[in-house]
């Protein structure tokens, strides 16, 4: 396969708003395809947002128990939010896991950039690494529309989760997977 390729973009022709909301828009837009094929799409186009793996000295990783509306019901994932205007992701994660958890993450670094849904959404959530010092926590300041439960649980056991399918947010397995392929030792 010829990857040289890969990333070509397309030329939008025409796009109509259809609604705006406070976190994302839906438009429909006409498209030229790199292939040269026009193609009409609805497609939601969404805040970037930033996903936290935060661990301990010991390998414990904060997990978040939150309702989410889109699943209608209780989700366990990890800390994450959207970035404000001018945020950059680093910024945002360490604003989210303080925001959501009370913790304090210290040398956070990027893993990587995921997309969950290419073919209707341009949502990129940035998957960040953070160390946390479970002493260091101070209070949580939740958005007023959010709740979130926090608990310090082992990375081998959220990877159990994970196995068994207890977790299914895609930005937490995409997370402990790209850590567990790369990072850990």
């Amino acid at each position: 396969m010829d990857w040289t390729n890969a990333g070509r973009t397309g030329k939008i022709q025409a796009e109509k708003q259809l609604y705006h909301g406070p976190i994302f828009k839906l438009v429909q837009r006409q498209i030229k395809t790199p292939d040269q094929l026009t193609v009409s799409r609805d497609v939601v186009l969404h805040q970037p947002a930033a996903a936290i793996l935060a661990l301990t000295a010991d390998h414990q990783v904060v997990l978040n128990t939150e309702f989410r509306a889109g699943v209608n019901h209780e989700s366990l994932s990890l800390p994450a939010g959207l970035l404000n205007p001018g945020e950059d992701p680093i910024t945002a994660a360490k604003r989210e896991l303080h925001e959501e958890t009370g913790y304090i993450a210290h040398d956070l670094h990027k893993l990587t950039t995921i997309t969950s849904s290419e073919g209707f959404t341009d949502e990129r959530v940035t998957l960040v690494l953070a160390k946390i010092d479970p002493q260091e926590k101070i209070a949580t300041n939740f958005d007023r529309d959010e709740f979130v439960n926090s608990q310090l649980i082992p990375l081998t056991q959220l990877v159990d989760l994970i196995k068994a399918g207890t977790v299914q947010s895609a930005q937490t397995v995409a997370a402990v997977s790209y850590y567990t392929a790369f990072y850990q030792p």
